[in-house]
């Protein structure tokens, strides 16, 4: 679940120099599978330094785009660039990469150090350098006390430690990661996804992460790409996807919303539910012509509730369901016995607004926090 807090947080260490040459960028990519397009024409550039995640629902091409710009699922056309250099058609094992699986990938006859010095081979990693580099990485990761210790006897966020490791031995440019938390439990989901946001920054590498888990995007990223079938939606900070999303899609998709069709309507800066004649001031309706069939969308937190009476141009509803969810507690609202809206409140202002199932209250949202689309949007 998207929170407020979570969504207008972003991370803000990304990089701040401006003039700095995009560190990867991603030109008219587009990957076929037999007569099934994945993707269509995707573009995008990373700045040096930055964690960006590829967001989206199953099948919308993430994953295939992480899989092009490692080499593992080349692209059909278009062109991949990184720090300078054309990678397009270059194997995987030409390219400055590590990469981190959702499955872990770990060799289970090898221990912790063995696997994380796996890739540290040739001339350029002789038997000192590569003990070295394997105990700075262990210690960094947090397992140095387990070094001697095969994969079967870690957890899943340990073996996910070792994997990060391991694909940060070699020193890549490029950090991948694929869903690498998803197969963990929500605690050791949370803590592993910070430890790797603070591991980040600190080394500095830059990082493309594949998820379809919003809080986690939203938490850890300095921009976030959300896709829909094949192609980019929209690209933007945390907050900038949430609190302004370019289309329907993006609104309904990051975050929880309520939805209903309504036209532009008079005074200008208005609109009326097509069902129930809720009627509600949006900034966003200003710019559309009376009539305009449009899609509304109402943040639960931005839904503000009062004593019936006590608000000018409130609507007046009857809770018919609460859920306590610590922080917050989210009322299931009803609108002329029809129209279905929800709202987060403090479990203080719902004990002393009495907001129970059955209450009535007045119901009010700013103007500028109602989300307008034009319906062909």
């Amino acid at each position: 679940m998207v929170t407020p807090d979570t969504a207008v947080q972003p991370a803000v260490d990304a990089p701040t120099d401006e003039a700095a040459p995009p560190y990867l960028v991603v030109e008219q990519v587009s990957k076929s599978f037999g007569t099934t397009l994945a993707l269509e024409r995707v573009s995008l550039s990373v700045s040096p330094g930055e964690f960006v995640s590829f967001l989206g629902p199953s099948g919308c091409g993430k994953t295939t785009l992480l899989r092009a710009i490692a080499g593992l699922d080349p692209a059909t056309s278009g062109r991949i660039t990184q720090a300078g250099r054309d990678i397009t058609g270059l194997p995987p094992a030409a390219r400055d990469f590590g990469i981190v699986f959702q499955s872990y990938a770990l060799f289970p006859n090898l221990t912790v150090a063995e696997n994380v010095a796996y890739g540290l081979r040739g001339p350029a990693w002789p038997r000192p350098r590569r003990a070295q580099r394997v105990e700075e990485l262990v210690q960094l990761v947090g397992l140095g006390e387990h070094v001697r210790k095969f994969p079967a006897q870690l957890s899943g966020g340990q073996q996910q430690r070792v994997a990060l490791a391991r694909a940060l031995a070699n020193e890549p440019g490029l950090l991948l990661l694929d869903e690498p938390l998803s197969a963990l439990d929500a605690i050791v989901r949370l803590h592993l996804r910070q430890e790797i946001r603070a591991l980040q920054r600190r080394l500095g590498v830059t990082t493309i992460m594949v998820t379809h888990d919003q809080e986690e995007a939203m938490g850890v990223s300095d921009r976030v790409v959300v896709m829909s079938r094949g192609r980019i939606a929209q690209i933007g900070t945390p907050e900038e996807i949430y609190r302004a999303p370019s289309s329907p899609f993006v609104a309904g998709f990051v975050g929880r919303s309520t939805q209903f069709d309504a036209v532009v309507d008079a005074p200008p800066g208005s609109v009326q539910a097509m069902d129930d004649g809720l009627r509600l001031q949006a900034d966003g309706a200003r710019r559309l012509l009376y009539g305009t069939r449009v899609q509304v969308f109402l943040r639960p937190e931005d839904v503000r509730l009062g004593a019936a009476g006590s608000q000018k141009r409130a609507f007046p509803v009857t809770v018919t369901h609460l859920e306590f969810l610590g922080p917050v507690c989210r009322l299931s609202l009803e609108f002329a016995g029809r129209h279905r809206l929800e709202a987060d409140l403090p479990p203080g202002l719902v004990r002393t607004l009495g907001a129970l199932p059955g209450a009535v209250l007045d119901a009010t949202v700013p103007a500028d926090r109602v989300l307008v689309f034009a319906a062909d949007a």
